[in-house]
């Protein structure tokens, strides 16, 4: 479909990359509909929306009337069945369990629109493991944002082998519309570009974790002071979660069936255990009541 055309954008997921998602569509003139089972996640999401547009706008960054107009078009609702039809482009960011996707694109297969492209945010599971849970094939891709949303510039555009020339462009021009560095994969790949160059980092720094060579800290100070990473691989993944890091390596395996891809054993304790990063207060390392590094766990 024309992106001229879209003018109503659906995002599955109140998370915080569904939350941030969404915001960025509604800042760039969308109107959105943000849905969850949860209510309470939905709640959640509009109050982190407004503690961190007011930031913004504090900072000088968004003006307040760009902020007021962009929550003028933001809808939360646990509705899927009403929000759903009238959806043009939908953006999928709910949990990375490839069973709940499945049955969530065959529901929003059955309620959108003929012409509306279902997109998901994974970078866990590609286009056609999604698209096959549909009658639309030609109009599914991954649409995939980097954490945080309303920041990072990069967006990685998926297409899947049935998605069409149409459905690409489309992407594309929404990542670009929304003020994002879209990047475009002519064949789907688990982890895409980057996820799979820094999983590799992360694999590394595991290794030489779990060998006993070098200890968080000081793999984290080499990345950053050698290599001039902005944070160390365990840094970052505390930031971002250490179950969506386990999710991806987990998504991976499944489509690989290689060991070397399954989640490693000191990363799947931490995730066992509900250790999961900042969000928790311990992953690789542990956090103080305002968020700061208090030392290795």
């Amino acid at each position: 479909m024309a992106m001229d055309t879209v003018t109503d954008v659906l995002v599955v997921g109140a998370g915080a990359m569904g939350a941030q998602i969404a915001m960025a569509c509604a800042l760039a003139g969308y109107r959105v509909s943000v849905t969850d089972i949860s209510a309470e996640s939905l709640a959640r999401a509009l109050t982190s929306l407004r503690e961190l547009t007011e930031r913004r706008v504090s900072k000088g960054r968004l003006s307040a009337a760009d902020r007021d107009a962009a929550f003028g078009r933001l809808t939360f609702t646990a509705d899927l069945q009403t929000a759903a039809p009238s959806a043009d482009f939908v953006i999928e960011a709910a949990v990375e369990d490839l069973a709940v996707k499945r049955e969530l694109f065959a529901r929003l297969d059955a309620l959108c629109p003929a012409h509306a492209i279902l997109a998901s945010n994974s970078s866990s599971f590609v286009p056609s493991r999604l698209a096959a849970a549909t009658q639309r094939p030609d109009r599914v891709c991954n649409l995939h944002f980097f954490n945080p949303a309303l920041v990072m510039k990069c967006v990685e555009v998926v297409r899947g082998p049935r998605t069409s020339d149409e459905t690409t462009q489309a992407a594309v021009t929404l990542a670009e519309r929304l003020g994002k560095e879209p990047v475009v994969m002519a064949r789907e790949i688990s982890g895409f570009i980057a996820n799979r160059i820094i999983n590799a980092i992360r694999d590394e720094a595991v290794f030489l974790l779990e060998g006993g060579y070098a200890t968080v800290t000081d793999i984290d100070r080499a990345c950053r002071a050698a290599l001039g990473h902005p944070m160390g691989p365990f840094e970052l993944q505390d930031m971002t979660g250490l179950d969506i890091g386990y999710a991806s390596k987990q998504g991976r395996y499944q489509d690989s069936g290689d060991p070397a891809d399954a989640p490693p054993r000191s990363l799947a304790e931490r995730v066992r255990a509900g250790h999961l990063g900042r969000k928790t207060g311990q992953g690789w390392y542990r956090y103080d009541a305002d968020g700061n590094q208090a030392g290795e766990a």
